[in-house]
């Protein structure tokens, strides 16, 4: 009997150091039913940290369950001991450090290679109304007939009123094949038109730019004497595909502005960026500064190490300006922070402009646990290259401004920015 015990604290010491919860930016709600881990483990042993610890309330606790409750279909081993997990890490009290089931781990890997699924379209609330903003191009939104500024309805004959939009994100999603069917009133329609979409897996590009004249950009209200232009690029992530797209976009518009002079200041779009690679932010800052400068200081159990510059930019001298939100988290600040504290000639190699970032001032270490399942452990805080740790506080911008929340299609922020640069 006493081995008995022996194996299955054995058992439950090496499990509780590979699986916990995920609790982050958005709240994810486990689907435990497609999750059945095996509880045979051989030959391994518990840290020797842990070999004092006194397992004995636990087991008495999870006999008397077996004992006495009720309903015997209720006990899952399984679930009772990943629910024992989920208190243990939340005992850290730290969200990003995580246990990721193989179908939330599939998608947080999906969505570093810029995929989900979904009929694609981008969504925005208006009126406390939940409205298409822009549907994707080739998406099955678009081939659908949703158009920008449609209002959503209902989703599946439940009406949307009232809704709030992660809600509503959430209620349209879902796996490729299946369909879902929106209740939608177009732009100059008085009757609504109900539109049975098949979602889709949808590729999201995390890197999108243009150079044009500030007349033409869409969404701003400029005075029509502005013909100069300005380049822009949008970053929506920093994951698996965004430093070879950037690579690709910056290589164009840098041939662009060696012959047009009228191209005068960059915005760089980190508006709702979550983050992603930690290694991607330092190599997005390297175009803005010279080799050998200081990206961000990661610190960690043996102290403190400065991540700098090590490749040769293409962007060294145009001014820039880069648009954060409370959206904006992890590698988007560190690419903020960097830029806003390194100074050329006596000033800031770029402002910040838009409303204070989220503030997560943490690394997370990825690793595979085999199963489909995966382990997040923060294991270092980074800080900027002045030393601000941002966790919790965020990044307030240079220059303020919020976004217009009675017309989303106007681009108050990209507005200020293109006047701010054009000035």
């Amino acid at each position: 009997m006493k081995k008995i015990k022996l194996l299955q604290l054995v058992v439950l010491l090496i499990i509780s150091g590979l699986i916990g919860y995920y609790f982050g930016i958005n709240n994810v709600k486990f689907s435990w039913q497609a999750y059945k881990p095996s509880l045979m483990i051989i030959n391994k042993e518990p840290p020797a940290s842990l070999s004092s610890v006194d397992f004995s309330t636990f087991w008495n606790v999870w006999g008397k369950i077996e004992d006495g409750y009720y309903d015997k279909t209720k006990l899952d081993p399984t679930k009772m001991l990943n629910g024992a997990i989920q208190g243990m890490i939340a005992s850290i009290g730290d969200p990003y450090t995580m246990y990721l089931p193989p179908v939330q781990n599939t998608d947080f890997k999906n969505g570093l290679a810029g995929q989900f699924s979904g009929i694609g379209a981008e969504l925005g609330m208006k009126d406390n109304q939940i409205i298409v903003i822009a549907p994707l191009d080739g998406s099955p939104a678009e081939k659908a007939g949703l158009k920008a500024g449609d209002v959503i309805v209902k989703v599946n004959s439940e009406s949307s009123v009232d809704w709030a939009l992660p809600a509503a994100v959430d209620k349209i999603r879902g796996p490729k094949g299946t369909s879902v069917t929106l209740t939608v009133l177009h732009k100059d329609s008085k009757t609504p038109q109900e539109i049975t979409i098949v979602r889709d897996t949808i590729t999201v590009k995390s890197v999108e730019g243009w150079v044009k004249s500030a007349k033409d950009i869409e969404g701003i209200n400029v005075p029509k004497i502005l013909t100069d232009k300005v380049a822009y690029v949008r970053l929506s992530e920093f994951g698996d595909s965004t430093n070879a797209d950037w690579t690709s976009l910056i290589n164009s518009m840098s041939l662009k502005m060696q012959t047009d002079k009228t191209i005068k200041g960059f915005i760089l779009d980190l508006r709702n960026n979550p983050g992603g690679y930690l290694t991607d932010a330092v190599f997005i800052a390297s175009d803005f500064l010279k080799p050998g400068t200081p990206v961000v200081l990661e610190q960690d159990v043996t102290g403190t190490t400065t991540l700098s510059v090590t490749r040769p930019g293409l962007m060294y001298d145009i001014p820039v300006i880069v648009l954060i939100n409370k959206g904006s988290a992890s590698a988007s600040e560190i690419v903020s922070g960097a830029l806003r504290d390194n100074q050329v000639n006596g000033k800031s190699r770029a402002l910040l402009l838009g409303e204070t970032s989220f503030g997560k001032g943490t690394v997370q270490q990825a690793d595979d646990l085999g199963s489909g399942a995966g382990l997040h452990i923060t294991i270092a805080k980074w800080l900027t290259p002045n030393g601000t740790w941002v966790h919790g506080k965020g990044l307030k911008p240079d220059i303020a401004v919020a976004e217009d929340a009675k017309d989303p299609s106007h681009d108050a922020v990209l507005e200020k920015a293109v006047l701010e640069l054009l000035k």
